[in-house]
């Protein structure tokens, strides 16, 4: 069946449709989630409501406005940002052990093969530097626009014009 039909049934409420985008997406969405929250068992929650989220408001995605993959990916990376910036969240970080620091300076090795399931990351490999810092920033590790600013102390005015300009690129290549 082609995205387009199994969108449209999943957009009239298919429960095989919604199997058929969860096998096709989970592992990606995970993949993102994680990279943010750094816990696998709040990943996988998140990753439940942005499905349950996805199949809610369904209605509201546009193949006109963009990709599929791409809507979806938002809803999870602004979900895991949500959680990753409330107050539970937060004070449950307070006494962490040690392992969860030495996860965090591992290599993305666990990012790497989820992004290469879907085919992104040799587009991603193909951008400039500047734009490969900025998109694993922004979009893999969750950073607002200020904190990208922040950490390679650039204008935030900078980093939204390249994140546009970067993001531009991306589509040309994956429209060709």
């Amino acid at each position: 069946m082609e995205l387009e039909q199994l969108i449209k049934k999943f957009q009239q409420k298919d429960s095989a449709a919604f199997e058929t985008l969860y096998n096709m997406y989970s592992e990606s969405m995970h993949g993102v989630i994680y990279n943010i929250v750094r816990n696998d068992d709040i990943a996988q929650e998140i990753l439940q409501d942005v499905f349950v989220k996805a199949w809610q408001k369904s209605d509201t995605y546009s193949a006109k406005k963009g990709r599929f993959f791409t809507w979806i990916l938002n809803i999870a990376r602004n979900a895991a940002i949500d959680k990753a910036r409330s107050k539970d969240f937060k004070q449950s970080k307070q006494n962490l052990d040690a392992q969860f620091f030495v996860d965090i300076l591992n290599s993305n090795e666990n990012l790497d093969r989820k992004t290469d399931a879907i085919g992104i990351k040799k587009f991603v490999g193909k951008l400039a530097d500047t734009c490969k810092q900025l998109i694993e920033l922004l979009y893999f590790k969750g950073y607002t626009q200020r904190e990208t600013s922040e950490t390679l102390e650039i204008p935030i005015g900078t980093v939204k014009t390249r994140n546009r300009n970067c993001i531009l690129k991306l589509r040309e290549m994956l429209s060709v």
